[in-house]
């Protein structure tokens, strides 16, 4: 009875933001009606938040996004989890993961042919093959190497290498914006005067601009 008034209600404020032509508050009402969000989430789904750390202010400073760190939502005997880089590689609980966000607020996005691609033994194939990661350490150096694993790097290996996706092409690190005083102190951390500038990496924010993906949550 509750998840038809839910749809119920759902469509009422539809057809009210539609008729003003506004699509994006139609996505957030969804969300906020539906207090169990994890229903529409599948596996294989990346997810974006806005992280608190010091790094990851730098991440968005860099990267001219609000987005500084993802993951990809598994399902496991019907509960929802996201495998994400952090110290370490490891699998979270859905809620406990958007708790961790500023706000707690999150973003979704799917594959825009993920029921023609992702199928069962794609997903296992991406599962098995990110499983190599699982406790390896972060990478706070952003090297492209398999030896520790930063979040984006994450995703985007897991879909190349057990979906044969490529998300996004990918960079180098000079191409961001590394002159503010904040992403310079954190560069400075890192690498002392050695910044491998010509390191290839890829961001949050090319992930969310990918054109392969669309967004099923946006809670922004």
């Amino acid at each position: 009875m509750r998840k038809a008034i839910v749809i119920v209600l759902g469509l009422l404020i539809a057809f009210f933001v539609l008729a003003k032509g506004n699509s994006t508050q139609v996505e957030k009402a969804f969300v906020k009606l539906n207090q169990n969000p994890q229903e529409s989430l599948q596996d294989g789904d990346i997810i974006f938040q806005t992280s608190q750390s010091k790094q990851c202010e730098a991440v968005r400073i860099a990267t001219n996004s609000k987005f500084s760190h993802c993951g990809i939502i598994y399902e496991i005997k019907g509960e929802k989890y996201v495998y994400e880089a952090v110290q370490p590689v490891k699998i979270t609980p859905f809620k406990e993961w958007i708790s961790h966000g500023q706000g707690n607020s999150y973003l979704v996005k799917r594959l825009k042919n993920a029921k023609a691609v992702l199928n069962t033994t794609v997903l296992e194939k991406m599962k098995s093959y990110g499983n190599q990661f699982n406790n390896k350490d972060y990478d706070l150096y952003f090297e492209w190497t398999d030896n520790k694993m930063y979040c984006s790097e994450l995703v985007w290996k897991i879909y190349k290498n057990g979906a044969g996706i490529e998300l996004c092409g990918l960079e180098s690190l000079k191409s961001f914006t590394l002159e503010h005083e904040l992403v310079k102190e954190i560069l400075k951390e890192r690498y002392g005067n050695k910044i491998p500038l010509d390191e290839k990496v890829v961001a949050p924010s090319q992930l969310v601009d990918s054109p392969l993906l669309e967004t099923v949550i946006d809670t922004y």
